[in-house]
């Protein structure tokens, strides 16, 4: 039996919503500011399937994940289908010129092993490394905005 782990982080970013959501919907882009994500290939038979590859030291998983809910410069919702076990979702909100992108991630991990780890280390590491992942984000769009 697992447990599931969730980190919801928000940046604000001073773009408009149109250049953060396609950036982030072009699935392939997003290991140019999230740390931890080695490679993202969108199946070319099936687009709302992409395999993902994470990599951080030793730690090398790989898993297929599927959009379950897409809404144009709204939400952009997965859950994987095979590999590592997760899901979320990342958000968008209009801030007249501006936007919050806000990212929510869950990840299953094993029974008290899972409570043991968020108390401890990994809760902490996953929110920090995912907040920095969103300012590196931030950097990229006003970079790509000018």
């Amino acid at each position: 039996m697992s447990d599931w782990l969730e980190h919801t982080v928000q940046v604000e970013v001073n773009v408009p919503i149109e250049l953060a959501w396609n950036l982030w919907s072009d699935l392939e882009q997003m290991p140019r500011w999230m740390k931890w994500i080695d490679s993202v290939e969108v199946l070319k038979d099936n687009p709302e399937l992409s395999r993902w590859k994470l990599a951080s030291g030793s730690f090398h998983f790989s898993w297929l994940s599927r959009i379950v809910k897409l809404v144009p410069q709204q939400i952009i919702q997965w859950e994987s289908v095979d590999g590592l076990p997760n899901r979320g979702a990342v958000r968008f909100y209009d801030r007249h010129g501006g936007s919050i992108v806000k990212l929510t991630v869950a990840y299953a991990i094993p029974g008290i092993l899972g409570k043991l780890m968020d108390n401890l280390f990994l809760g902490r590491i996953v929110e920090s490394t995912i907040q920095a992942d969103l300012e590196r984000f931030k950097d990229y769009a006003l970079k790509v905005k000018q």
